[in-house]
């Protein structure tokens, strides 16, 4: 059965070597991206790749974002040109392992990513844009970022949306950095959640009702959290004393709860079966897509490729809507040729 992989992620050289000129002691995510072969060496991709039949994917530069790479904006800018070109370069070379890209934009000036929004689309034939669940600790749901979220809805190709936060974001107030890694591996989900809240009740999918984001990991925490979004958050107000929220449910053109259905969500759980179920089922087979996450695995490769096809392959799922996870709804939301 062929698949595609919509969430993976690749260095390529031109833009591995300007990131490495820009930041090459950049901490934290810096330090990971510089340690996974995988990355930046094409032949060891391609031995991965050929370890699993009919595999292919889709390529999006990893973490950090440009904008935390290079402060200055041009810089960024500059960064994401580079990261798009090289991807769309690598598409057409190799189309039958890399059947697209998602375009990396440099969100620290939304007026440079919109226009390589546009640019990445209309000439390099990107099959949408790529951010990240905050700029600069800014949140997505900004007056000046809802232009981005425009220009997928224009183009009718979706927003993948992937998560950041860093060790500089405490788990406690009373502390100054988070420990033991706990900021990524608890801080990731929530901040995935927290940002489909913020992009839901600021009213974006009333403004945009076409348009589409995939969210990282399965929705973050929300599929686990259904009765809170549901039943929980429809008692909006009656835990707050200083603000007053009475009327956000009669802002929105829809219950609350049926919003984040509409959120699509990749299969990315580290070869979790109990998590990939409970995506599963709440965001229902159209709405999820097969990715691996590769190669941030401990093997550095193979091992979220082959773990994430097993669960899939062991789901308790007609074979129709495996390929609708493996390949349909990709080459429907992507608009993929086959």
């Amino acid at each position: 059965m062929k698949k595609i992989d919509i969430f993976n992620h690749i260095l390529p050289t031109p833009y591995f070597e300007k990131m490495m000129e820009v930041a090459g002691d950049h901490e934290d995510m810096g330090k990971r991206v510089r340690g996974v072969p995988m990355l930046a060496d094409l032949d060891e991709r391609f031995r991965v790749m050929d370890r699993f039949e009919d595999y292919h994917q889709i390529l999006s530069i990893p973490a950090p974002p440009v904008e935390v790479l290079a402060s200055d904006t041009k810089v960024a800018a500059e960064l994401s040109r580079i990261g798009n070109d090289a991807m769309a370069e690598l598409c057409e070379k190799y189309p039958d392992r890399f059947p697209g890209f998602t375009a990396s934009l440099p969100m620290g000036d939304p007026d440079d990513a919109v226009a390589e929004s546009h640019r990445a689309i209309k000439e390099l034939g990107a099959n949408g844009t790529h951010v990240f669940t905050n700029v600069n600790d800014k949140p997505l749901d900004r007056p000046e970022f809802f232009p981005v979220f425009e220009v997928a809805a224009e183009h009718d190709l979706p927003v993948w949306m992937h998560p950041i936060r860093g060790s500089d974001f405490p788990d406690y107030l009373s502390e100054e950095k988070s420990k033991w890694e706990i900021w990524w591996v608890f801080g990731w989900p929530y901040e995935t959640s927290v940002a489909m809240a913020r992009l839901v009740l600021s009213g974006l999918f009333d403004k945009l009702p076409g348009l589409k984001v995939i969210t990282h990991h399965l929705g973050g925490m929300v599929p686990y959290s259904e009765g809170r979004v549901g039943p929980g958050w429809d008692q909006l107000g009656a835990r707050t004393s200083d603000e007053d929220y009475s009327g956000v449910h009669a802002s929105l053109k829809r219950p609350l709860r049926d919003y984040f259905k509409d959120f699509y969500a990749d299969t990315a759980v580290f070869g979790s079966m109990p998590a990939t179920v409970c995506g599963l089922d709440y965001f229902g087979v159209d709405n999820v897509l097969f990715a691996s996450d590769a190669p941030f695995d401990p093997e550095k490769g193979p091992m979220f490729i082959r773990e994430t096809i097993k669960v899939i392959d062991a789901l308790d799922i007609s074979d129709a809507d495996r390929d609708a996870i493996y390949r349909g709804n990709a080459v429907k939301l992507l608009k993929l040729k086959e």
